[in-house]
């Protein structure tokens, strides 16, 4: 028997809610990821390792919490702890696998298309293992071409989105990466809901194992969006951050040395020109005389 399915039980709250959330992760994570352009390699993993972790909870939060507004109808659903914890796993490796290569490689090229598809796969494994987790009285059947187009949104979407965090341009151009972020999320999430259809055994209660959307609620709102508040905690206090594009800029082709550093040693240059300058002055001064 086909199952009834609703995605919107909510209207657009859940939805919007979602998009907020994705957002909201990757604002941060994206953020992190220009930060790491502008130091040196010592402190550049930290700053890509906040930002994977930052991107990779915000787009399971986004996954759940759009997920509140799904229902099946006749057929409760539940969930399964191991599966759908492993699910946020998944995508903050494949998010820092992504993003690793773009702060290492820089936003062009080859590094950003390889980058740019490792994130786009990362969001997608997530979202398709999350609802492996998810238990009900049927079998879920998905359309492998809406599939592949969902895959190919999340893609393109992540890709755009860290070429433009790897512009280091300043707070604008993050602040347009995350919705461009979130756009990949939640176009990806609800282009690979579309694709899905439930074919329900019957009547019959739903299986009593794994926990409801109610009960998965509070660890998964406590922990992630403790993580995101911790990272905008951070992001708020660095100064760099908040105000964008610094006055020295990065230098793209000396990996590994930071950009400040070689931008002192630039301006102290004209310096030494103007000293030597009035030296040659002061000592042809008595032979004028």
């Amino acid at each position: 028997m086909q199952g009834t399915v609703d995605g919107f039980s909510y209207g657009l709250v859940t939805p919007l809610v979602a998009y907020l959330m994705a957002c909201l992760g990757g604002a941060l994570g994206l953020r992190c990821t220009t930060r790491s352009m502008l130091v040196s390699n010592s402190w550049r993993p930290g700053w890509l390792a906040l930002g994977a972790a930052a991107i990779g909870s915000g787009i399971w939060t986004m996954h759940f919490v759009a997920m509140m507004g799904f229902t099946v109808k006749g057929a409760p659903i539940h969930y399964d702890k191991p599966t759908t914890f492993a699910s946020l796993g998944v995508a903050i490796v494949m998010v820092g696998v992504g993003i690793f290569i773009v702060g290492y490689k820089g936003a062009r090229g080859t590094a950003l298309f390889t980058g740019g598809t490792i994130t786009g796969l990362g969001v997608a494994s997530m979202h398709y293992l999350g609802m492996a987790g998810m238990r009900l009285n049927g079998n879920l059947e998905y359309n492998t071409l809406t599939v592949t187009a969902s895959v190919v949104i999340a893609m393109c979407a992540a890709t755009a989105a860290l070429w433009a965090a790897g512009q280091v341009r300043g707070l604008m151009w993050s602040v347009g990466a995350s919705l461009v972020m979130g756009l990949a999320v939640s176009g990806m999430h609800y282009t690979g809901m579309a694709a899905l259809s439930v074919h329900l055994h019957g009547t019959s209660a739903a299986p009593s194992s794994g926990d409801s959307p109610a009960e998965l609620l509070a660890p998964m709102m406590v922990g992630p969006l403790a993580f995101l508040l911790i990272a905008g905690v951070v992001v708020m206090f660095d100064p760099l951050m908040v105000m964008g594009k610094p006055e020295w800029a990065p230098v793209e082709d000396k990996p590994g040395i930071p950009a400040h550093a070689e931008a002192a040693h630039t301006a102290r240059r004209p310096t030494v020109r103007t000293r030597r300058g009035a030296g040659h002055r002061s000592s042809r001064a008595p032979q004028n005389r």
